[in-house]
């Protein structure tokens, strides 16, 4: 088990979880929410964003389809005793997801290109493996989230300029959402952290 601890508040990190990254704290630090707002977060890994958003007042559904990682995000959530504030669901994207409409919805989605070779799909690899060209999950969750939002409903989620960002703006756009971008480089990819808003109602289904 690892420790790592983001402005002070401490969270555990099991072997078979993905431990939070550059990407994850782009993530966290520049969610805005309010109290009172219904939030779902897809991939919650350690649970960390959930967590903080909880200790913000908002009501949380929080999916992994690691099971560890539901385990791991359980005992921070009871660690910073929130956990009545969130409800943990093992499965795939929206799989474990019903009727439920959000005020946002967020994920840290798996955004790497991986060669279908060097892939299995497994454990811990789940958290990076976007597929060959690195779209396989964001494109399913473009194609779905309009329908778990609610009219004045936002996605906050990331993306790596390796996996085409070009076509993620396209589809966005084709579908009414405003675009927010912030960025940030690494030594072989640039992340971004996009903020969207449906700017027309006819898109939820």
């Amino acid at each position: 088990m690892t420790t790592i601890f983001y402005k002070g508040q401490k969270f555990l990190v099991r072997p078979e979880v993905y431990k939070p990254a550059e990407d994850t704290y782009l993530l966290v630090n520049n969610i805005e929410v309010d109290p009172g707002e219904k939030i779902l977060e897809l991939g919650t890994g350690c649970g960390i964003v959930s967590v903080i958003a909880a200790k913000n007042g908002c009501k949380i559904v929080a999916t992994d389809i690691n099971p560890e990682a539901i385990k791991c995000a359980k005992e921070n959530a009871e660690n910073h005793e929130v956990r009545n504030k969130i409800d943990f669901r093992e499965g795939n994207l929206f799989q474990p997801i019903k009727d439920e409409k959000f005020d946002l919805i967020i994920f840290n989605p798996p955004y790497l290109p991986v060669p279908a070779g060097e892939s299995s799909k497994k454990g811990l690899e789940t958290a990076w493996d976007g597929g060959s060209d690195g779209r396989e999950i964001i494109d399913r969750f473009l194609n779905q989230v309009s329908s778990y939002l609610k009219p004045d409903g936002r996605i906050v989620f990331l993306q790596s300029s390796l996996s085409d960002i070009q076509k993620t703006f396209k589809v966005l756009r084709e579908g009414g959402f405003s675009i927010q971008t912030k960025t940030e480089k690494l030594c072989f990819e640039e992340l971004y952290l996009i903020k969207s808003k449906a700017l027309n109602s006819s898109i939820y289904k």
